[in-house]
């Protein structure tokens, strides 16, 4: 039947545990290391994934923050441009309207002026009229000095009234 030789079961014992241990030997610790070592390389891997991830957030939040700074800045910009230019223009108005009533002084300085100038023309020309129409209703020259004063005080007096 069944002849169990005791030598054989011995030997295939040692054998086993002589193939057990040169296996443990030069087939699971390699194994076990060349896995520990891909475990850790996934590990880092994985540690090295999120730290980028959070420096890429903490990126977007430092952009986001610089975006909203600049944009605050550039609002700040053109209000104060635009303030600027309401002064600017509320000055260019100041002084175009006070360029405008110096203008309009002179004028009136002008005009006045002229007004006298063209009255004492008149005057003198009505002065001269008068003492040649005196002059032929007497029959005599009447040029002297006395009677153009009195001429022209008589003007004088009507110059007042005509205005």
């Amino acid at each position: 039947m069944l002849d169990i030789n005791i030598w054989n079961f011995i030997w295939a014992a040692i054998n086993l545990i002589l193939l057990f241990i040169l296996m443990k030997i030069f087939l699971f610790k390699p194994l076990r290391k060349m896995m520990d070592e891909r475990t850790r390389s996934i590990q880092e891997d994985i540690d090295s994934a999120k730290k980028s991830k959070e420096e890429a957030e903490a990126l977007r939040q430092q952009y986001d923050e610089d975006l909203s700074s600049a944009k605050a800045e550039a609002q700040q910009i053109i209000m104060k441009a635009h303030e600027q230019a309401e002064t600017e223009k509320a000055a260019i108005i100041k002084r175009s309207q006070e360029e405008a009533d110096q203008i309009v002084v002179e004028a009136n300085k002008s005009i006045e002026s002229e007004r006298k100038k063209v009255l004492a023309q008149a005057q003198t020309q009505i002065a001269d009229l008068a003492i040649e129409a005196a002059s032929r209703i007497i029959g005599e020259n009447v040029d002297d000095e006395k009677n153009r004063r009195l001429v022209d005080r008589f003007l004088s007096e009507e110059e007042g009234g005509i205005r």
